[in-house]
């Protein structure tokens, strides 16, 4: 991020806010509610997913391990602690995973910026839309789960932002209680070999522009956790509708005028 304005910086830090808002109450979609934002401010893949891996490694870490301690500590109570994540399920997944995944890396390292940007805008409107129609991807077929699951994993793999994909599936298979930690590993999981990646193709991890975006997504995270409380007992279709109509926006935007 070079040669930005000082409003630019300051649209950059409420988006990560904004990013770890949603990654903390929806428990995904950090990166898909925000890459599209990120390059309408600048036009730069390479540069933003970094950033966004690194705090998905620290949030998804902690957030997992919150939820084994608040477990453990309900448990010695009650004489009866079980896993708050779904180690079956998630190893078979991954089988199914992996080798998308690892094709998805190396097309994002080998595509140039504005075609990866098109492919982020267009799977962003594909999301979108089946917010606003109240009709998210949902799987009950386990063709249909292999077909997500490896589509899901190559996604992750070129953008980080197959996480609608892949929880249309894990919703069915895991309990409604493991769901949320059992995502945040499978998201640790899929970052720690995006990272490898990016090591190895010598990619800037942007550690200078991470001291101070940080605090800007614990700040979302903060405000996250109240809002994930508040939603589980409240009705969200209507936030998903606005929120689809608005990514359909600022897509169409980014797709007819791409920035610079």
């Amino acid at each position: 991020m070079t040669d930005l304005l000082w409003y630019q910086y300051v649209l950059i830090g409420l988006i990560f806010a904004w990013s770890g808002f949603v990654r903390t109450s929806l428990g995904f979609g950090g990166a898909v509610l925000a890459l599209p934002f990120l390059l309408l401010v600048s036009n730069e893949p390479l540069v933003f997913l970094p950033i966004i891996a690194v705090h998905l490694l620290i949030f998804s870490s902690w957030i997992a391990w919150n939820g084994h301690r608040q477990l453990q500590k309900e448990g010695s109570a009650t004489h009866s602690a079980e896993s708050n994540i779904d180690w079956v399920y998630l190893r078979k997944a991954l089988k199914i995973m992996i080798i998308p995944k690892l094709i998805g890396v190396v097309g994002l390292l080998t595509l140039p910026a504005q075609v990866m940007t098109s492919i982020i805008f267009g799977i962003v409107i594909i999301y979108a839309i089946g917010y606003v129609l109240n009709r998210p991807f949902k799987s009950k077929n386990k063709y249909v789960d292999y077909v997500l699951l490896a589509l899901g994993g190559y996604v992750s793999g070129t953008s980080l932002i197959g996480a609608p994909l892949i929880v249309a599936v894990f919703a069915v298979h895991v309990a409604k209680e493991q769901l949320r930690d059992t995502m945040f590993v499978l998201w640790f999981i899929l970052v720690v070999i995006k990272m490898v990646s990016f090591l190895i193709a010598g990619v800037d991890l942007q550690l200078i522009h991470q001291l101070w975006l940080l605090p800007c997504a614990f700040i979302g995270h903060l405000v996250g956790e109240k809002a994930h409380r508040y939603m589980l007992k409240a009705d969200t279709g209507l936030f998903f509708r606005v929120l689809g109509a608005v990514l359909i926006l600022v897509s169409t935007v980014g797709l007819l005028h791409p920035p610079a």
